[in-house]
């Protein structure tokens, strides 16, 4: 592969994590749309490492970081997801506006 494939692979899942994320109106969708936004991302870091500066390690501890980062975010994103779908049984964006403070 080279590194303008691997880039338009990421940038064809960001394109699709983003058009995801601003059409959809249920929170798990939006999640979804936002992961994938991310794994473009990672995507991208994982090809300017390879190809640019394969001999060093550094490129592979930030995209763990960010991998790692990743997963949190997302447990906390459908943890979150889950008490207010209990509290209030809202799943849907337009639902969740009186839960403004």
């Amino acid at each position: 592969m080279t590194f303008e494939l691997v880039c338009v692979l990421a940038a064809g899942l960001f394109s699709v994590g983003l058009f995801g994320a601003l059409s959809q109106q249920s929170i798990v969708m939006i999640m979804m749309g936002i992961e994938l936004m991310i794994g473009g991302v990672i995507v991208a870091a994982a090809a300017f490492w390879h190809f640019l500066a394969p001999s060093g390690a550094d490129g592979q501890v930030v995209i763990v970081a960010a991998v790692v980062a990743m997963a949190v975010e997302m447990a906390m994103g459908f943890a979150v997801t889950t008490a207010i779908y209990r509290a209030r049984q809202v799943d849907m964006t337009d639902m969740a506006e009186d839960l403004k403070g």
